[in-house]
């Protein structure tokens, strides 16, 4: 299994995550089990070959929205993707589906011309700076201060642009900065502490909810966004 990302550019850095590519690198008869984790993003993914089932049998291009739970797919040993992982503001400035309509979920779509998003989302520096912001803090408190918005603009905002309250989405990027760090950990109380966790056993009881597996194992498996 080959799994690269390639960080954005500063100009696009609060609107993309990341654009990554996956080959599984097996044969067609091949199924290959994987887990996805809650990631905070919107994944649009064109498979450029091979096969993918999530429930069911998955469409050359596709839309993932936000997940609160771990998701369990497979691939085909021949499968090859192709990626870009949007914050959810940046799917909402695209005009895409109600995220409300995909979370949890996948849908159909066109296939993505990821250079022509990437210049189109490259003229909105506004919304790159709060998404920086957004991402950024450590509390919802903290988002406020740095979007300059009050409790009641904060739900608006993430009402329009999220989807979920602020409360909720910090769990998920508490989550994600914690999981996609954890691998070269040595010391899963001090990684607790540095990822804004309450204690270890905080840590834990959102691993086994999000990752669906304890923080010790996740740190053996975790690729990227994926337990393997």
């Amino acid at each position: 299994m080959d799994y690269r990302e390639v960080a954005p550019p500063p100009a696009l850095a609060g609107l993309v995550k990341t654009r990554w590519t996956l080959a599984a690198n097996g044969g067609p008869g091949d199924w290959i089990e994987q887990q996805a984790t809650p990631d905070g993003c919107v994944e649009l993914i064109r498979r450029t070959h091979g096969r993918s089932r999530w429930d069911t049998d998955q469409p050359a291009s596709f839309v993932v929205g936000l997940v609160d739970r771990p998701q369990v797919f497979a691939i085909s040993g021949d499968a090859r993707f192709e990626a870009l992982r949007l914050w959810p503001w940046a799917w909402t400035m695209l005009g895409g589906a109600p995220l409300a309509t995909l979370t949890g979920r996948w849908q159909p779509c066109p296939a993505p011309d990821f250079d022509a998003i990437a210049r189109r989302l490259a003229a909105a520096p506004a919304l790159n700076a709060v998404g920086l912001a957004i991402v950024a803090a450590p509390t919802v408190a903290a988002m406020g201060s740095a979007t300059g918005l009050s409790p009641r603009a904060l739900q608006r905002w993430f009402a329009a642009h999220v989807g979920m309250p602020p409360r909720a989405y910090l769990r998920l990027l508490r989550f994600q900065k914690a999981f996609e760090t954890l691998p070269g950990e040595t010391s899963l109380a001090g990684h607790a502490a540095d990822g804004g966790f309450a204690d270890q056993a905080h840590m834990a009881r959102e691993f086994r909810d999000l990752a669906g597996v304890p923080a010790g194992q996740a740190r053996r498996r975790a690729r990227g966004p994926f337990l393997r």
